[in-house]
């Protein structure tokens, strides 16, 4: 059985996460090549494409979001995903038992849910026209009484598939976006794919990679034995911890001298949220640092493939200003490197600021 270097192991990883270069593609392609984008913000997929397609516009975004090709929705993990809507559709049921147990899992909050009453009373109200969650929850608390507001609304926003109803705004939602019944956005029931094909779809992303990765990508416990049934149409290797990796048999695994750029990731990047076993793009030590109090993950950059740090931006009146937090001293070339990708990224992001600055900060 092959053995994978960790570096290896990163160079395969970034090639399907379109990070060794800048390619050629659609949106909804692209977004359903990465195993759908964390949107817990609504710029966030933005960002994350702008750094990985050629000639990305924020306008082929909108058009597609407008158009029901893509979808933000909750998802993997029960957080908000950018996914394509041929994706949502087959895999949203797949995941059902693991945004169940994500609900139940929080028994203090559902203190007299009954959600055979609570759902269709929900998708009744949504289907009547789009709202907001402060809208509905108001709605339901009224219909509901003995139950608090905010289990009301985890619940609904766990259990009923449901779509954010784009607008205008810069970047295609507003802070509080109205949600809608996904079978009345997309007018078609939502089937429900075995988790073998979603399984897969996640190794085309993120492989090589071990049950334990799947599993935290996903959600869903118990994956090992899926894996073990796909065997005979995979491939599997080694780690240099010992540890099996599976993968699909044609996906690349490039050689590991292959140059990487210098890339920046959005917060909450599904880059540095698919593995369990993170080192294959940090040292173990700076994983802690990703994180804040609050469990936002922090925007990154890489450099040589590796996370090395931390980036920001800000913005006061007609400045802008996109600040990199290294985690250790940078060699020269990647302060040019970096300092010029940032350049561009902060043009993309903040294209009305009069003043553009990138700054590195410490260590």
């Amino acid at each position: 059985m092959e053995t994978l270097t960790t570096r290896r192991l990163n160079r395969a990883t970034l090639a399907r996460q379109m990070l060794l270069a800048r390619e050629r593609s659609d949106v909804v392609t692209a977004v359903e090549r990465l195993g759908g984008m964390q949107a817990q913000e609504a710029r966030h997929p933005f960002t994350g494409l702008w750094t990985r397609l050629e000639g990305f516009r924020r306008e082929d975004m909108h058009r597609a979001l407008h158009d029901r090709l893509l979808v933000r929705a909750t998802m993997m993990r029960a957080t908000l995903h950018l996914m394509s809507a041929a994706d949502y559709a087959a895999f949203r049921l797949t995941l059902g038992p693991a945004l169940a147990s994500a609900a139940t899992g929080r028994g203090d909050l559902f203190a007299g849910v009954d959600l055979d009453r609570l759902l269709p009373v929900a998708h009744a109200l949504l289907k009547e026209r789009p709202r907001d969650f402060n809208t509905l929850r108001d709605l339901l608390q009224a219909e509901f009484p003995e139950a608090g507001d905010r289990g009301l609304g985890y619940a609904v926003r766990t259990q009923l598939p449901l779509v954010m109803v784009p607008t205008e705004d810069r970047w295609a939602f507003p802070r509080t976006a109205e949600f809608a019944p996904a079978d009345v956005w997309l007018g078609a029931e939502l089937s429900r794919e075995p988790v073998e094909a979603l399984v897969l779809r996640y190794l085309a992303a993120f492989g090589p990679a071990t049950a334990a990765d799947a599993q935290t990508w996903s959600g869903i416990k118990g994956l090992r034995a899926v894996l073990d049934g796909l065997r005979p149409g995979l491939r599997v290797f080694r780690d240099e911890r010992g540890r099996e990796l599976f993968d699909l048999p044609d996906a690349p695994r490039p050689d590991e001298d292959v140059p990487a750029p210098a890339r920046f990731l959005p917060d909450f990047d599904n880059l540095v949220l698919a593995h369990a076993d993170r080192t294959r793009l940090m040292a173990e030590e700076y994983r802690g640092r990703l994180t804040t109090k609050n469990l936002r993950v922090r925007a990154t950059f890489l450099w040589d493939g590796s996370v090395c740090g931390t980036w920001q931006i800000e913005r006061k009146r007609g400045t802008a200003v996109l600040r990199i937090t290294p985690f250790e001293p940078l060699p020269g070339g990647a302060v040019s490197d970096l300092t010029e990708e940032a350049g561009a990224l902060l043009g993309f992001a903040e294209p009305d600021a009069a003043t553009l600055d990138v700054r590195i900060e410490g260590p």
